[in-house]
């Protein structure tokens, strides 16, 4: 935040202000008081179970020294008639006064938070860079994230995620990205708007928000984001690893499920070894390479970067090492693109260690009238690439409706508790994928697989 006096602040959102005139504001701002640290702000939100305002004690107490709320308390506050919209409007006119700041916008319907974080480490590398350790791809998350930069700042990159048609236009007028990335356009929150070109319409929304001078990054992986329609005078870039992408991968091998390829960029060539898990990988990580050449790194540097870049988000195909398996915990969420992802990987780690193939999969959310043949379709996947063990979890769908005539052993629980009982069948050498979407809570899955897997008996007859 830059140092900003408290009255200021309140006359940017026409709110009431009650406190001393010389209280200077030049900390983060943030919604858990429990997060709070000495000089921060705290918001005063009223969700569906609480009252932020109940909080505030708590926050002040932690060293909160000012609260932007909806009525007037005793500690230092600026009343407003709508918090989340006082503190856009702040983060708008931080942005304003930060010329030199480079703001990245990332969205798509599959690898967002992956590929903030790679684009993450290669910025950090050459400036000081903003980056959200949380997916914070929303009205809340934007502007909050925004507020954490200064005049030090040098990069803030942000994911931009939507419900609706028109949020992302709504996110891009306030964040004013000078880079726009779109990922691809996919099935997720299919049933939100109802076709996977509304989907494409609404996330090209950050294209057409670009100002003159910024840069529009597209992916090259579905028949939509090549398309979207770039304004003038703003810069275009391709990424892919088709020939014709301006920033592409060539010779790519996988190391049992690590990709390494060669970086092409209109400046040369260099070899990227990704500490990653999975092929898809491939396609974050050109992203984010295309982002960070658009801002002038070179391709030298950007592959390094990528080359030392490690998993940041947990339960994101994070590997676990157990007693003789291996868990690939990607239960963060999950659409039909992702699952294809993660099994593919679970299938190459499963031949490289020699075990057998273990998916727990649950249901994948908002796929509207869609779902019953999306989650069959993962389901006749996971039966054609011949994993050994699919247990659906609460979501029969992936289960075969004819003869199983595959090889793969199918398994049925209700629930993650039900599930538990095979984990006694897991042996050494196995290897197990857990996945979906993150209102299914297979994190639960996923814990409980590690507690049974470091057991000093396992294995034991």
């Amino acid at each position: 935040m830059i140092p900003t006096v408290a009255p200021m602040l309140a006359s940017l959102v026409a709110g009431e202000y009650s406190g001393p005139n010389n209280l200077v504001v030049a900390g983060n701002f943030k919604f858990d008081s429990r997060e709070i640290e000495p000089g921060d702000v705290f918001l005063a939100l009223r969700g569906e179970h609480n009252d932020g305002h109940d909080f505030i004690p708590a926050a002040m107490a932690a060293g909160a020294v000012l609260a932007i709320t909806t009525r007037r308390v005793d500690s230092p506050h600026i009343k407003v008639s709508d918090v989340l919209a006082a503190i856009s409007q702040i983060a708008k006119y931080l942005r304003s006064q930060l010329p030199q700041l480079k703001v990245i916008g990332i969205t798509g319907s599959q690898g967002k938070t992956t590929t903030k974080d790679i684009l993450g480490s290669i910025l950090e590398s050459v400036g000081e860079c903003v980056v959200p350790s949380r997916s914070f791809n929303n009205d809340l998350g934007i502007p909050i994230t925004l507020l954490r930069c200064n005049e030090r700042t040098q990069f803030c990159i942000l994911e931009m995620g939507a419900r609706h048609t028109g949020d992302i236009a709504r996110l891009t007028e306030l964040a004013a990205p000078d880079v726009g990335v779109v990922l691809r356009v996919g099935n997720a929150h299919l049933g939100e708007f109802g076709s996977r070109t509304n989907i494409a319409a609404t996330k090209a929304e950050l294209i057409k928000g670009l100002k003159p001078g910024a840069t529009a990054i597209l992916g090259t992986y579905d028949e939509f984001t090549p398309e979207m329609p770039v304004p003038s005078a703003v810069r275009r870039i391709t990424f892919g690893e088709i020939s014709n992408a301006q920033i592409r991968a060539a010779d790519i091998e996988l190391h049992g499920a690590n990709p390494a390829f060669d970086l092409v960029t209109p400046e040369g060539r260099e070899r990227v070894e990704l500490q990653l898990i999975g092929a898809h990988q491939i396609a974050n990580a050109l992203a984010a390479a295309a982002a960070a050449f658009a801002l002038g790194v070179t391709t030298q540097q950007i592959a390094g970067s990528l080359s030392l870049h490690t998993s940041r988000s947990p339960w994101r195909m994070e590997l676990v090492e157990l007693n003789g398996a291996l868990l690939i915990n990607d239960s963060y969420n999950a659409n039909p693109e992702s699952m294809a992802a993660a099994l593919q990987t679970l299938v190459l780690l499963t031949q490289e260690r020699g075990g057998r193939s273990w998916a727990f999969l649950g249901r994948m959310h908002e796929l509207g009238d869609s779902a019953t043949e999306l989650h069959s379709q993962v389901g006749e996947l996971a039966r054609s690439l011949k994993v050994d063990y699919l247990v659906a979890i609460g979501e029969s769908g992936f289960l075969s409706q004819h003869s199983n005539k595959s090889g793969t052993t199918e398994r049925f629980f209700p629930d993650v508790a039900s599930a538990t009982e095979v984990l006694p069948e897991i042996e050494a050498g196995d290897v197990i994928l857990v996945k979906a979407s993150r209102a299914e809570h297979l994190e639960v899955l996923a814990e409980a697989i590690i507690t049974d897997g470091n057991r000093e008996d396992r294995g034991e007859a």
